[in-house]
């Protein structure tokens, strides 16, 4: 069993030059496991110049954030939400969606993320489960009909508010996990479910970050 890999340690000493990817089971959802941050590497004082560069370089992809477990379980949970359908994983990240609904039977999956690093996570990410699915790279340049966007924890910024009408126009389904917009209210979204849960490894956010509400539009 490969227990180290070295292309995506190359990556994240982008963002801390001690940092590695370890292998790690999502405590959540089990079935699926995930080339992520050692923890033992954030868990330490970082200098100023190490601060500065983790927030120029954050490097999401090396974390499984809590929308993204609890849409991963769900989606295992409930198959007929992506069986035989044509789905992408919009902000994919680690890949962790697009990995579940590979699991759950969708028909084809594509994994949209706007960092190489994310995508490069999510093909590493795939061959870990053993599945398979298409990268993109640009949202805005995909032409091809959609039977679902999913998209999770994309909205921590409000300038990013507007991709839900962008989603709708691509998809004919839409499913949103989302931890921190606070007065979620944007017709004909609707919610349809709340979940607490955590970021893997656990960056003990606060209370209010670790509930996922999920919003669907059809």
């Amino acid at each position: 069993m490969t227990i180290s890999n070295p292309i995506l340690d190359t990556r994240i000493r982008t963002m801390l030059a001690d940092a590695y990817v370890s292998q790690q089971v999502l405590p959540q959802c089990s079935e699926i496991k995930l080339w992520l941050v050692e923890p033992e590497t954030m868990r330490r004082h970082f200098s100023q110049d190490e601060i500065r560069n983790i927030q120029e370089y954050p490097a999401y992809w090396a974390f499984c954030w809590a929308s993204g477990q609890v849409l991963a379980r769900e989606i295992l949970a409930n198959p007929s939400w992506v069986k035989g359908k044509k789905v992408m994983d919009f902000g994919a990240g680690s890949g962790v969606v697009a990995v579940a609904a590979v699991m759950a039977g969708a028909a084809e999956v594509i994994a949209c993320d706007i960092d190489p690093d994310a995508l490069l996570s999510c093909q590493h990410n795939a061959e870990l489960n053993g599945t398979q699915f298409r990268l993109h790279h640009d949202l805005f340049e995909f032409d091809e009909p959609l039977d679902l966007l999913i998209a999770a924890d994309v909205l921590y910024d409000r300038a990013n508010l507007p991709l839900l009408e962008i989603f709708r126009q691509k998809a004919q389904e839409v499913l949103v996990a989302d931890s921190r917009v606070k007065d979620f209210d944007f017709p004909p979204y609707q919610a349809i479910g709340r979940h607490e849960s955590f970021t893997v490894p656990d960056l003990d956010e606060l209370d209010e970050f670790r509930w996922v509400n999920l919003y669907h539009c059809k």
